[in-house]
């Protein structure tokens, strides 16, 4: 994958923002095509990648095959999501510094705020540059960084659920090392 970064909305995302051609939405497709082969529970989950940026990304996903009993979305299903998110956004800003390093989620808590009958979707972010500058030296010193991102997943554009992860990043600097 190039390391450029992709600022680009997919088309028929609903999201309010100008559409980007074919051309421009290969990285989107490349990395979500990426998430369906190492992250199989994407691909039944029907994640789509909407955006990816240094800053955010937004990944989506249909209610269908996220139903709980209820017919809503399953707990799980925007827990994963979020979490997906989390990692994606981490692994996308990563791919480019420390290409070798692998992103594991070490904790996380997720607050639903309402249930959502539609499809939704999940937007990452870090917020201040500081932590993101910190845990990048500390990995490229150690081998091994600690870093918390939020995400909100979205019902309609409105917040349903907030997550925060606690995630390590290692290197092979770091095997071997206690």
């Amino acid at each position: 994958m190039n390391a450029t970064v992709v600022n680009a909305t997919r088309a028929g995302t609903g999201s309010g923002r100008e559409t980007i051609g074919a051309a421009d939405a290969l990285p989107l497709l490349q990395l979500e095509r990426y998430l369906h082969q190492a992250i199989p529970l994407s691909r039944a989950m029907q994640v789509s990648v909407l955006e990816a940026s240094e800053h955010q990304v937004v990944l989506a996903a249909p209610l269908t095959p996220n139903l709980n009993h209820r017919g809503t979305v399953f707990g799980g299903s925007a827990s994963t999501l979020a979490t997906l998110a989390a990692w994606t956004l981490l692994y996308w800003r990563l791919r480019s510094h420390q290409p070798d390093a692998s992103v594991v989620l070490q904790s996380s808590s997720m607050r639903y705020l309402h249930p959502i009958a539609t499809a939704f979707s999940a937007r990452a972010s870090l917020g201040a540059e500081e932590p993101w500058t910190l845990f990048r030296r500390t990995l490229e010193r150690r081998g091994k960084a600690r870093i918390s991102v939020g995400a909100e997943v979205l019902d309609g554009g409105q917040p349903a659920a907030l997550f925060r992860g606690e995630f390590v990043a290692l290197t092979e600097l770091s095997e071997g090392r206690p």
